[in-house]
């Protein structure tokens, strides 16, 4: 698919976020964005009424109403936008300047005077239509990065020579018996040993609840006051203050489209207290390895649509990964978040280390670090107001 893609500019005043305050910011970003201010509330573990999906087409604005000259992603929710745009930049290997008009650094993305994005549009609309024929067929669907695997062009020729195959498990002719099989005198084998049945879901979220201090240190928590460092692979590193009081009161800030997504993937730990209120259903448990740990991975769908995975040690039954995916008319798209360095502040654990990865091409992963948490301390009302909106010119 000759495609290319650009950071839209739009942010989702749906979505969840961190109030932010950009204490320090050095280099220079790679492409221009457009600031909204953004509100946003993480749970702290307080009781709270059932969650309600916040993102779907009928509780926001689609994204032609919103951006012009779309023409294939009609009906799409605004707030997809980036992802999607992001999930073709990582499908292709290639830059938003491939399919978009930039004229000394002033970006049109409206125009279509290359041919590149009409070809995107058609390839697009191939993906569509093969997965209505795969739905009637009851298979999966497929999506840009299916064929391309990072490529401009997709390679259709298998390279050669082709890797030999892995040799049986035993090499005996065929039709024979194996060893001792028959054979009086053999040695029994030994019995299979039984694999250990699964803990449920709610033993899984109750472990870790324990693991992070007991619900009744939980429930006592009311504010957080945090700093901390964010460091981006595309060089760019800044510095933060956040601010929360009570399960959903946070503050509000100018901030960038980019900022914004980052501290939404590194930076939301409170709503990593309740889980279990996060799933629409009871997710699947199973067994798997992360690094050279043992962990249980709860796999389900979530209240706001999505499709989350949680990796939990299997051992200290703290979470240290946790996987979202994002589901789009044009293909799924992960988001993913490691857990690290957890402490111990007045009887919780949080972790101080986030380290997220998306399909963001130019700037794929990111690394928030605390420097110092305050938990149950007063914060000031003044900062939970709006600030004014600037005047026109």
């Amino acid at each position: 698919m000759k495609l290319n893609v650009l950071r839209l500019v739009i942010v989702s005043l749906a979505c969840a976020t961190a109030f932010v305050v950009i204490t320090r910011v050095r280099a220079q970003k790679s492409f221009p964005v457009q600031k909204q201010f953004a509100n946003s509330s993480f749970a702290l573990g307080a009781p709270k009424p059932a969650q309600t999906p916040v993102s779907t087409a009928s509780q926001e604005p689609t994204v032609e109403q919103v951006e012009k000259n779309i023409k294939i992603l009609n009906g799409m929710p605004a707030s997809q936008l980036i992802p999607v745009m992001n999930y073709f930049a990582a499908s292709m290997g290639r830059r938003c300047n491939f399919c978009h008009v930039n004229n000394q650094g002033q970006w049109d993305y409206a125009s279509d005077t290359k041919p590149e994005k009409n070809t995107a549009r058609e390839m697009i609309r191939l993906v569509l239509d093969t997965n209505k024929t795969l739905a009637g067929l009851k298979l999966d669907p497929i999506a840009c990065y299916t064929c391309h695997r990072g490529r401009n062009t997709p390679q259709s020729l298998p390279t050669l020579p082709l890797p030999l195959p892995s040799p049986p498990p035993a090499n005996r002719s065929a039709g024979a018996a194996p060893t001792g099989a028959g054979t009086p005198g053999a040695a029994a084998q030994a019995s299979p040993v039984p694999t250990p049945a699964l803990p449920s879901a709610d033993d899984i979220f109750n472990k870790y609840v324990a693991a992070i201090g007991g619900q009744g240190a939980v429930d006592k928590l009311t504010s957080r006051v945090a700093k901390g460092t964010i460091a981006q692979a595309n060089g760019n590193s800044f510095q933060f203050e956040l601010y929360q009081s009570g399960p959903d009161k946070f503050g509000v800030r100018e901030i960038s489209g980019v900022e914004l997504a980052n501290f939404r993937a590194a930076n939301s730990l409170f709503s990593f207290i309740n889980l279990k209120a996060q799933y629409s259903r009871p997710p699947r448990v199973r067994r798997d390895k992360l690094n050279d740990r043992d962990v249980y991975v709860l796999d389900g769908q979530t209240t706001d649509g999505r499709r989350m995975r949680l990796y939990f040690d299997a051992t200290t039954g703290l979470l240290l990964r946790r996987v979202t995916i994002l589901t789009t008319v044009i293909g799924l798209i992960p988001d993913q978040v490691d857990f690290e360095d957890y402490r111990d502040l007045d009887g919780v654990k949080f972790a101080f280390v986030g380290r997220s990865a998306t399909v963001e091409a130019g700037n794929p992963t990111s690394t928030r670090t605390f420097t110092e948490v305050k938990i149950n301390v007063p914060v000031d009302d003044s900062k939970f107001k709006m600030p004014a909106a600037a005047a026109k010119p």
